[in-house]
């Protein structure tokens, strides 16, 4: 796996070092009955949560393929982070965002998840870095739903929000309209050119950043990043 082409996110801690690898485990929930005449049918059902399996190198100095390309924050910024994920008992996102060799676009995954295991090993092959491995379960929210009811003559009719008014989310991978100035860096470092009315794509979220989404033309080259009050998320 290409060090520089995998941008991987635990909520909003960026891996200093891409995964070497990534496995995502998706189990059926199907179940298989004999009926009386010995036949067998199975029974589809939803597949199970699925489960996310990666490694990834802790280091505990500077290395020139750092995805950051800053300063190393120490290998105790990323122990405790997976420490509070787990701790915290609270689900979060986990995003990949994947390019090619080309730097262009290829696609991401954003869901939701939680810290389920985690383990890390010191060995002398890796000199001080630490390496680690880390399980997610998918999570998908839950809980009882209120719904307001309003009489209209005999009928009871469900009352719901007019989704024409809801405002769809941006995430990687969305389809945006820019007007506004780009900028080489999600800090507003190196200011370019300015788009209006351009029909984009976010491949990149620094939620840290004044000016947290990175712009690619539809295509996937790249263009820069914009503040939050640039975009407009295309419906």
């Amino acid at each position: 796996m290409s060090s520089k082409g995998y941008y991987v996110y635990l909520d909003k801690c960026l891996l200093p070092v891409a995964p070497s690898r990534i496995v995502t485990e998706t189990e059926s929930g199907s179940k298989s009955v004999t009926l009386t005449d010995g036949s067998e049918v199975n029974i589809l059902k939803s597949p199970k949560l699925a489960s996310i399996k990666l490694n990834f190198l802790i280091p505990q100095k500077n290395y020139p393929f750092l995805m950051s390309g800053k300063a190393n924050k120490g290998a105790k910024f990323y122990t405790d982070y997976l420490k509070s994920l787990k701790e915290s008992k609270r689900p979060f996102q986990f995003i990949v965002s994947r390019m090619g060799a080309d730097g262009g676009y290829l696609f991401s995954t954003n869901i939701k998840v939680s810290l389920e295991d985690y383990t890390l090993t010191e060995d002398a092959g890796n000199g001080f870095d630490i390496e680690a491995a880390v399980m997610l379960k998918q999570y998908k929210d839950h809980g009882v739903k209120k719904v307001k009811l309003s009489l209209d003559g005999a009928h009871l009719q469900r009352s719901r929000p007019d989704s024409s008014t809801a405002e769809k989310p941006i995430m990687i991978g969305s389809d945006v309209i820019v007007n506004g100035r780009l900028y080489g860096t999600s800090y507003g470092d190196a200011p370019g050119q300015t788009r209006t009315n351009y029909r984009g794509k976010v491949n990149f979220i620094n939620p840290k950043g004044s000016h947290p989404y990175h712009i690619t033309t539809p295509s996937g080259l790249w263009q820069g990043w914009v503040t939050k009050d640039s975009l407009k998320a295309v419906t």
